[in-house]
C-alpha cells in the first residue's frame, strides 16, 4: 500500500523531469521495491531506458548499466542483482532509496558513500525516494554527501530548495 502511494508520487515527478535513461536501485533490504513501476516506466515509450548502479570496488563510485525486465543477472558482494556486463550508462536522473532524509535533501543509505561518490562525478537529477517513517529533522550530514534534488515518499514529491555552494 505505502509503494503504490510512493508510485503514484514519482509517476508526477518522473513525467516532469521527463528522462530519457532513468536509473533505479533493485530493493535491498526495507527499501522501496520499485521494479514493477519501473517495467510500466518502459512500457511507455520505446526510447526509454532503465539503469541499475553497478559497485566495481569498495570506496568507488558506482556506473550505471542498462537494465531490461527478465535479463540475466549477477550478485555483488552483498548479494545486490546486478547487469553483468555492458557499457557504462548517463542516467538524466536516479533514484536514490533513502533509509533516512531530510527537508533540506540529504539522506542515510547503508553507510558506504557509493551514492555521494558517484553523484559527485554526473550531471543528473537525483530523486530521493523513501517512506516518511525515514524523516528526520536532520541527518547531520557530511561535507562530502550530496543531497536529492527531490524527495518521494507515499505521502507526496518535495523539490529541495538548491543548496549554497
Amino acid at each position: 500500500m505505502l509503494t503504490e502511494q510512493l508510485e503514484a508520487h514519482l509517476e508526477g515527478v518522473v513525467t516532469r523531469l521527463a528522462p530519457r535513461v532513468l536509473a533505479f536501485c533493485w530493493p535491498y533490504r526495507a527499501e522501496p521495491d520499485l521494479r514493477a513501476w519501473m517495467c510500466r516506466w518502459l512500457a511507455g515509450g520505446p526510447s526509454r531506458i532503465a539503469a541499475l548502479p553497478v559497485v566495481q570496488a569498495k570506496a568507488t563510485p558506482m556506473v550505471f548499466r542498462r537494465w531490461m525486465p527478465g535479463m540475466e543477472m549477477i550478485f555483488d558482494r552483498h548479494g545486490i542483482p546486478h547487469p553483468p556486463a555492458g557499457a557504462a550508462i548517463v542516467p538524466d536522473a536516479v533514484l536514490v532509496p533513502c533509509n533516512a532524509f531530510d527537508a533540506a535533501g540529504y539522506r542515510l543509505g547503508y553507510g558506504g558513500g557509493y551514492f555521494d561518490r558517484t553523484l559527485a562525478l554526473i550531471d543528473t537529477v537525483a530523486v530521493g525516494v523513501g517512506f516518511e517513517l525515514g524523516r528526520a529533522e536532520t541527518v547531520y550530514p557530511q561535507r562530502h554527501d550530496r543531497p536529492m534534488q527531490w524527495i518521494v515518499t507515499e505521502t507526496g514529491a518535495f523539490p529541495v530548495r538548491p543548496h549554497a555552494a
